[in-house]
């Protein structure tokens, strides 16, 4: 493959050390990296992608989806529930899923995140009905294009137990941890670029077991790779946290080695100070999931004190059954406001919302070949067109988090193109989305 030029656009948006921004930018990709960076750069052989009138970004990163969920948007009954009403709602829907189900939701929701400009993305699968796997979601992701983090969830206390989910789909702890080491062995590549990497998830403390927890943190760090769960997400979580363990999330992560620059948490709505302190010093991650904590009134996450405290956040888009959208980039915009809301209007800027969405994510997501636009990093990037209405009479860059657009014109994953012109040219996206409403109407029965 020849080199591709992004040639002449109107900012280059860097992110990289020195947070640069170039006007009239000139980007060169060559065998999935970044070669070059600057203006005027020689054509030579390489073919031309004209970005006059564009925005140039890092791709941005998405760390905490369940992807399976896009065939569940809206659905009567969850609409206006809080987290745990909701959840017991959607988990009989969700027992009826099978692979396919699984593999097509995968399609839809990262193509979703592709067209607002991630280039890569976690996701959260912790339900295996019907013969499901993580392998479906992975075969989904290589299909598409998108770098992927999938992680290998579970849940193992259902309601016989006072556990959450239905019995039907909790799984042997044993077995859980047998699956892991399964897919960690097939799937995960540790070397620099690599397009997929697994990591482990037991869902949460109301739905695993302390030892289940304790053993994947364990097994994580024998195999060398990265730990996630849901944490603190709302007030019925912290109660439910202070009746059965005696604490708050923050010691019961900590006391089970479920803190580190290998483990990041989504939501954390209700961390408090001394937790925040914790993981600043540790180094663990929190996946920031706006607009789903906004659709569950599960509150504001404290992210304006978590970057103050050195935390390393990162942007979720979280499951379409409770955002009920995929758009990364709209979750930028809802970042930024909602810190405004809490903090003040000076309390977040439009360039710390968008470095959360790239740099903060490849940073909570170990990759530091991600992030930014950089001589060596992956060729990982966003074009977006700055010349429509939503645009109209901007002065600056940062119009594309305060006025639009929320669709990415082109969209580079590893130097290989997954957008065109704001249409997804890996896969015959209208076809998947027939296929997508035809398993939606399934299985409302």
């Amino acid at each position: 493959m020849g080199d591709v030029l992004i040639q002449g656009a109107d900012t280059l948006v860097t992110m990289d050390d020195g947070r640069r921004e170039i006007a009239s930018g000139d980007l060169r990709i060559r065998g999935g990296v970044i070669a070059e960076v600057g203006q005027n750069l020689a054509v030579d052989d390489a073919e031309i992608i004209n970005a006059k009138g564009c925005v140039v970004t890092p791709g941005l990163v998405n760390t905490h989806h369940h992807l399976y969920q896009t065939l569940t948007r809206a659905v009567p009954g969850g609409q206006d529930a809080l987290l745990f009403g909701w959840l017991q709602t959607l988990y009989p829907i969700w027992s009826n899923f099978g692979p396919e189900e699984m593999r097509i939701s995968a399609m839809v929701g990262l193509s979703e995140l592709a067209l607002s400009g991630c280039t890569m993305s976690s996701d959260h699968l912790y339900l295996y009905p019907n013969g499901s796997r993580l392998d479906d979601t992975i075969e989904a992701a290589h299909e598409v294009g998108l770098r992927f983090h999938p992680t290998r969830g579970s849940m193992s206390i259902g309601e016989s137990a006072g556990g959450l989910p239905p019995d039907s789909l909790v799984e042997n702890e044993a077995d859980i941890l047998t699956d892991s080491i399964r897919v960690i062995d097939r799937f995960h590549d540790a070397s620099e670029g690599a397009m997929v990497r697994v990591g482990i998830a037991p869902c949460s403390p109301f739905s695993v077991s302390r030892d289940l927890m304790r053993d994947a943190a364990l097994l994580a760090r024998d195999k060398g790779v990265m730990l996630h769960t849901h944490l603190a997400e709302n007030d019925e979580d912290i109660a439910y946290s202070l009746e059965k363990f005696g604490c708050r999330p923050g010691q019961y992560a900590e006391d089970l080695g479920w803190t580190g620059d290998d483990v990041w948490h989504a939501h954390c709505v209700k961390l408090d100070g001394r937790e925040i302190d914790l993981f600043a010093k540790s180094g663990t991650g929190v996946a920031h999931c706006p607009c789903s904590n906004c659709r569950l009134g599960s509150g504001i996450a404290p992210v304006r004190q978590m970057r103050d405290a050195g935390v390393n956040v990162a942007l979720g888009v979280d499951g379409s059954a409770s955002n009920d959208a995929g758009n990364l980039v709209a979750e930028a915009r809802q970042v930024m406001l909602l810190q405004r809301v809490q903090n003040g209007a000076d309390a977040m800027s439009a360039r710390e919302a968008l470095e959360i969405a790239t740099r903060g994510g490849a940073a909570v997501l170990g990759r530091d070949d991600c992030g930014q636009l950089a001589v060596g990093k992956r060729a990982d990037l966003a074009i977006w067109d700055v010349s429509g209405i939503e645009s109209a009479g901007s002065w600056d860059a940062a119009a594309l988090l305060l006025a639009g657009p929320t669709k990415v014109r082109d969209l580079f994953v590893e130097g290989r193109q997954v957008v065109r012109d704001g249409q997804m040219v890996t896969i015959d996206l209208p076809r998947v989305i027939e296929r997508q409403n035809g398993l939606a109407r399934r299985l409302m029965g």
